[in-house]
């Protein structure tokens, strides 16, 4: 279990919501957890269920059916799902999806989506990636073209979270002829708009608990309020959210690997080897010392930049150095977690073996580790 008890972040309303949250998955998303794995998607009873709890989108203002809290509060679910060991899709609609809505959109697109979201009855998914363009959105092909007062949208997406079960996806396409980061546009494409299909609930390595799809856009045919902010400012509002995205997937990495860490020290003082307890073999004790040094120090780093978040403080280059440092040491402490569980820890009935597989992929979206060295060295000088 996560200590949050003595972290200075965390206030006694912080804690009685981390209460909440615990027991509303222990009840709804654990039980299932299983189920979600063999059946890749996460059912919309379950999504109802944790709205009604309001776990969804704690940001979301008053005036559109949230509580209006700040990031700390997606960032205890996103702690408690990862520690649980969930790959459900509601942090992406939480930290990812519903900021695009909440600072772009307009008062009418904000009173039609955003209550569903809250409530989980609207299940969401933002549409970047393409079959040629990933973490370089300047590549990105899509495109939606004025017809008479709306738009005509083609193209396709991949490796959409919650594309197969999304209501609701925001989809980025190119509105000029023009190359490059200009002329990339937001628009909201709903499930039943004629032209719009999703392919195959993609099998994945990882994550298994979630459903990711292929969308395809076959000349749909879009309404003018379908466009979210400005024509031609995406990639603007897409470089101010994806700092939070970053950060999302940061407290997911940190909070996977304590429960890596957790596992591991009850397998190694319960399992004996020549007659003593793993955890009793030095190497074992290394191992272990190593990797709570390095929970230690990832743990006052994640609240240090929660903190700078909230205060609006948090660079873009800050965000990605917690992506990468997060993303990447989290998969270390996962893999000598795996390790020390022998040959018991490749058996898919143990705990790390799920933790292990979904932990590989946060070194890739979100944007890879060397895109992030990249972002970081770019704000050197």
């Amino acid at each position: 279990m996560i200590n949050a008890a003595d972290r200075s972040l965390f206030s006694d309303d912080h804690h009685a919501f981390r209460d909440t949250v615990r027991k509303v998955l222990a009840d709804v998303i654990e039980p299932r957890l299983d189920d979600h794995e063999r059946n890749g998607i996460v059912e919309r009873e379950a999504w109802a269920r944790v709205g009604a709890a309001g776990l969804l989108c704690p940001q979301v203002p008053e005036a559109y059916g949230g509580p209006g809290l700040d990031f700390s509060f997606n960032a205890i679910v996103g702690e408690e799902l990862s520690y649980l060991g969930s790959a459900a899709g509601f942090t992406l609609q939480s930290d990812i999806v519903a900021d695009y809505l909440v600072h772009y959109a307009s008062e009418e697109q904000k009173k039609r989506y955003l209550p569903g979201m809250v409530d989980g009855t609207t299940i969401t998914a933002i549409a970047m990636t393409e079959p040629g363009a990933g973490s370089d959105l300047q590549g990105i092909r899509t495109t939606a073209k004025r017809d008479g007062n709306g738009w005509t949208l083609s193209g396709s997406k991949t490796y959409i979270t919650n594309g197969f079960s999304a209501d609701l996806v925001i989809v980025v396409a190119r509105t000029t002829e023009e190359g490059g980061a200009k002329g990339l546009s937001l628009f909201l494409v709903e499930d039943g708009d004629e032209g719009f299909s999703r392919g195959r609930n993609l099998d994945k390595i990882g994550l298994h608990g979630n459903d990711t799809a292929e969308l395809f856009f076959d000349e749909v045919s879009l309404p003018a309020d379908r466009l979210i902010g400005a024509e031609n400012a995406a990639f603007i509002m897409l470089m101010q959210q994806l700092p939070q995205e970053r950060l999302s997937i940061a407290v997911q990495c940190q909070a996977g690997a304590q429960r890596a860490y957790d596992e591991a020290v009850k397998f190694t003082s319960d399992r004996k080897a020549f007659g003593r307890r793993i955890i009793d073999f030095q190497n074992s004790r290394f191992t272990l010392a190593d990797m709570t040094a390095k929970l230690q120090v990832g743990w006052a780093h994640l609240d240090w930049a929660i903190a700078r978040h909230v205060a609006g403080r948090l660079t873009p280059a800050e965000a990605s150095a917690a992506k990468l440092w997060h993303s990447e040491t989290g998969w270390g402490i996962m893999d000598a977690a795996l390790q020390l569980h022998g040959g018991a820890g490749y058996m898919n009935e143990y705990p790390i073996a799920r933790l292990w597989r979904d932990a590989r992929v946060a070194r890739i979206y979100g944007g890879t580790s060397e895109i992030m060295k990249e972002l970081i060295g770019r704000s050197l000088g």
